[in-house]
């Protein structure tokens, strides 16, 4: 199924054992000396493990002042990192060191301060960065070799330069932010000048046969910035200069355009690695929103790349590879793209010095494989679970595999919940992938689902399980409004499901990320004139990522969606709706209602089945509703508490 994924490759002495590379990502799992602990390293263990080919670290390779990468830069972090490598190379993986001076340095004996090659704005720190002296770079160039060094001796098998996320290097690259008018400024030539010397003093630390490669920035994704031309020549000057392979990068964290989003085409930028391997000699690896198998095999096939990267897929699912080469694809744990693992990773940045915690919506390990496995239990137990959404599933899975005789009734003709809604608006097809997963990893475990099944209190209590899980979600919110039973009221669910259409203008209460969601889907339909939001709160679609959000704003707002935020809706009229904004009153004309005011849990449904079982669960959106994340936590505890 993938010829080509799982293909030996090598570069230099260095040979993988597939094209997976696990692309570099900031955790927060290091030690706030910025050493390397035990839970950093059984993070990655965790995707040598699973079958990735290379994995690739992010250290600092000069002091930053914070934990968000863990330190390279003196000989007292290299025991932790020869702990790593040997952890890494016990799976047969192949480590590769990411040397990453982001936006903070720390020079000499002063504070961690922001800096660049002139005077630009960070928009993502939001301050002015201090420009380099010339002296203070040829330090750091030098502590690029220094750090070199501690990477071969530390036992990685690799070493990569970061040229890319508008970091420090990319700065220098960049026409944008990189203003200077001697040496390392103006032309291409002198701004790839600190690049140039850093590879070498990489090679003079290491020697030419340890494999050296340069994450670069393919395209910017910033106004007059480096697009895909410019850096073609680049990569033909780095190879030229001694670099061994080309790992991609696209964007900056300050880009307008979005690489981590469900919006992003799967392998929407391979484009961009394929005209790079098109000009050089060495190995290119491909990167962003490659997050499945089969899009890693069709980059691969299509001769766009030599091997494919992946992140946030890994942090979703570490054995993602050995899944797909023996074909349980079904059983893959899919990214969402959410972007809230994202969203953490910036907090570092923006709260530098302070320690982090990066989380995945879809893994409740993630960030937790150095705790102890689900281990079997004293005794089994008859389980049964009802609700197929995602806490129920995860719940009835983690039970199972544990060795309880598990149960789960599900009301609907398939399990999901509110999952096999929330993958209908646009963009969201990964949602339809982590129903699929949830649903074939239970039944794998041993899980036995009875679906079209309405679970009743006294009929279950007459089998006599040992125990029980509630998971039977939350239903749609029908909020007090005169005029909410009007014929022309439909639920968000009804137009998503198509049970229901509507045609003309259209307002849509309730401004979460169900509300804004379904109104791009009524737009995209083309069978609406306009569609109002309307939000009582100050924020719309406030759950969304900090990362992801403006996207997803900015994209309604081209579509045409009118937003209204702190506005109250006092009546819903045949032609409209009264509301209040700031004690004002007004009327917006609509022909069509669509109500989505969100979710609401049943307390007294808890409470009649909460005598079924000696041992009783509440999980999910029946407890209160949440995020996909919450349920998938409240699922996997519930699941081992049994």
């Amino acid at each position: 199924m993938f010829k080509h994924l799982f293909t030996p490759f090598q570069i230099g002495k260095m040979e993988l054992r597939n094209r997976i590379v696990m692309l570099p990502m900031t955790t927060g799992y290091g030690e706030l000396d910025e050493t390397v602990g035990d839970r950093f390293i059984a993070f990655f263990a965790a995707r040598a493990k699973g079958g990735a080919g290379l994995i690739v670290i992010p250290f600092s390779p000069v002091a930053a002042g914070s934990p968000a990468e863990p330190g390279i830069f003196d000989d007292r972090f290299l025991p932790g990192v020869s702990r790593l490598t040997a952890a890494i190379r016990a799976h047969g993986a192949k480590s590769s060191c990411q040397l990453i001076a982001s936006y903070h340095v720390t020079l000499g004996s002063g504070a961690p301060e922001a800096v660049g090659p002139s005077p630009v704005l960070n928009r993502v720190l939001r301050r002015m960065p201090r420009a380099l002296t010339v002296p203070e770079i040829e330090s750091i160039v030098a502590a690029y070799g220094s750090a070199a060094r501690r990477v071969r001796e530390g036992g990685f098998d690799a070493l990569e330069v970061l040229v890319g996320g508008g970091y420090l290097l990319n700065r220098f690259l960049s026409p944008i932010a990189n203003l200077r008018e001697d040496e390392y400024g103006g032309s291409l030539e002198n701004r790839l000048r600190i690049v140039r010397e850093v590879v070498a003093a990489i090679r003079a630390a290491v020697g030419d046969d340890f494999p050296l490669g340069i994450r670069l920035n393919l395209d910017e994704q910033m106004p007059g910035g480096h697009a895909i031309a410019e850096s073609m020549a680049v990569a033909r000057e780095l190879e030229k200069a001694g670099v061994d392979f080309i790992d991609s990068y696209t964007g900056w964290h300050e880009s307008s355009i979005p690489t981590v989003a469900p919006s992003v085409p799967k392998g929407g930028f391979a484009h961009l690695a394929g005209a790079i391997r098109g000009v050089v000699g060495i190995p290119v690896i491909a990167a962003n929103r490659i997050n499945d198998p089969f899009t890693a095999e069709k980059i691969l096939a299509a001769g766009q790349a030599d091997l494919v990267g992946m992140a946030r897929p890994l942090l979703a699912d570490p054995e993602l590879p050995n899944k797909a080469q023996a074909g349980r694809t079904d059983e893959i744990v899919p990214c969402i793209a959410c972007s809230r693992c994202l969203g953490e990773i910036l907090a570092i940045y923006k709260n530098w010095g302070a320690g982090a915690n990066v989380f995945c919506s879809v893994n409740p390990l993630a960030g937790r494989e150095g705790e102890p496995p689900p281990e079997p239990a004293g005794k089994a137990k008859k389980v049964f679970v009802v609700g197929g959404g995602p806490a129920g599933l995860e719940a009835a899975r983690v039970a199972a595999l544990r060795g309880h005789r598990v149960t789960l009734f599900e009301r609907e003709e398939e399990t999901g919940g509110w999952l096999r809604v929330g993958c209908l608006p646009p963009h969201k097809e990964e949602i339809a992938a982590l129903a699929g997963s949830l649903a074939a990893r239970a039944q794998k475990a041993g899980v036995e689902i009875r679906l079209r099944h309405e679970a009743a209190p006294g009929a279950l209590a007459a089998a006599e399980p040992d125990a029980l899980i509630f998971a039977a979600g939350a239903s749609p919110l029908i909020p007090p409004i005169p005029g909410i039973d009007a014929p022309h009221v439909v639920p968000a669910e009804d137009i998503l499901t198509g049970r229901r259409t509507v045609r003309g203008a259209v307002i849509v209460i309730g401004g979460g990320l169900v509300g804004c969601e379904t109104a791009e889907f009524l737009l995209d339909r083309g069978d609406v004139a306009s569609v109002v939001v309307l939000e009582m709160l100050d924020r719309m679609a406030p759950t969304v990522s900090i990362t992801y959000r403006p996207f997803f704003l900015a994209r309604l707002q081209e579509k045409g969606v009118r937003m209204e935020t702190e506005t109250r809706v006092e009546e819903i009229t045949a032609d409209g709706v009264r509301v209040s904004r700031g004690g004002v009153a007004n009327f917006i004309a609509g022909d069509w209602i669509v109500l989505a005011a969100g979710l609401r849990a049943d307390p007294a449904a808890v409470e009649r089945f909460r005598g079924v079982a000696p041992e009783f669960h509440a999980v999910g959106d029946c407890v209160g509703p949440r995020m996909i994340k919450e349920a998938m936590e409240e699922g996997f505890a519930a699941g081992m508490g049994i």
